[in-house]
């Protein structure tokens, strides 16, 4: 369980199988990955299963739900395919993310305000097996209040626009991003939603989002998948946990 105000980090480990998946084989294993996250300080473990399984596979997730002693975040689209693997684990948390096959990494929010009644019949199965259902927004208070009449218990805020503008030096939409993104935390906390955040954190940015007194959880991947490779995954995951930590205290 989580302490009271502990602001939890969950270690996104795709990556790790888009590493194994170049070359075809078993290496590196994305279970041992998981299990090293753990012990540096993961409070979940999050896995998109994507349509065209570029990363993480079938076999993975069903690995991950017989080892891991952390809550597994199970990322997907909005599909009767992912929901009928969903139902078959019954994960801890469903993420329910917008997906599109030739886009790199996941490019926005979903948009929630124009599919309201699908996405309200998708998620009820999923909730009445006992999944905590998330559903990855934009900070927008249209999707927000959305996401709140279908459901959902919990919001993603995006950050990858926060993101990108610090890392090209556009500091005053930075700035202008991490506000909303500060606004929207509050908005969504004050319907009753659990916040999140996460997409393109870095050792940079992470310190201002994990400051939010709303956000719960952070989950973060990429970047901590690319720094073990000059750190190692356990000091990398350590180093983001101490940010974390400095920012919320």
């Amino acid at each position: 369980m989580s302490r009271p105000g502990h602001l939890r980090l969950g270690v996104n480990i795709d990556h790790v199988a888009t590493v194994r998946n170049a070359r075809g084989g078993a290496y590196p294993d994305p279970l041992r990955a998981a299990r090293i996250a753990e012990q540096a300080g993961a409070d979940g473990i999050t896995a998109h299963l994507r349509e065209d399984r570029r990363h993480i596979s079938d076999a993975d997730i069903d690995g991950l739900m017989e080892v891991l002693s952390v809550p597994l975040n199970f990322e997907m689209a909005a599909t009767p395919e992912m929901q009928a693997i969903a139902l078959r684990h019954k994960p801890h948390a469903v993420c329910i993310v917008p997906e599109r096959r030739e886009e790199r990494t996941t490019e926005g929010g979903l948009e929630v305000a124009r599919e309201e009644n699908r996405l309200a019949h998708f998620i009820a199965p999923l909730r009445e097996a006992g999944c905590r259902v998330s559903i990855f927004i934009a900070a927008d208070q249209r999707q927000i209040e959305a996401a709140h009449r279908i459901g959902a218990q919990v919001i993603e805020l995006h950050t990858g626009a926060y993101c990108d503008a610090h890392a090209e030096g556009r500091f005053d939409d930075r700035d202008r991003e991490l506000e909303g993104l500060r606004e929207m935390s509050a908005f969504a906390h004050g319907l009753g939603l659990e916040v999140h955040a996460g997409h393109g954190l870095t050792y940079d940015t992470v310190q201002p989002v994990a400051a939010f007194p709303e956000v719960a959880e952070l989950n973060i991947g990429h970047f901590l998948i690319g720094e073990a490779i000059f750190l190692g995954l356990e000091p990398a995951i350590s180093e983001m946990r101490r940010l974390m930590d400095e920012a919320r205290a």
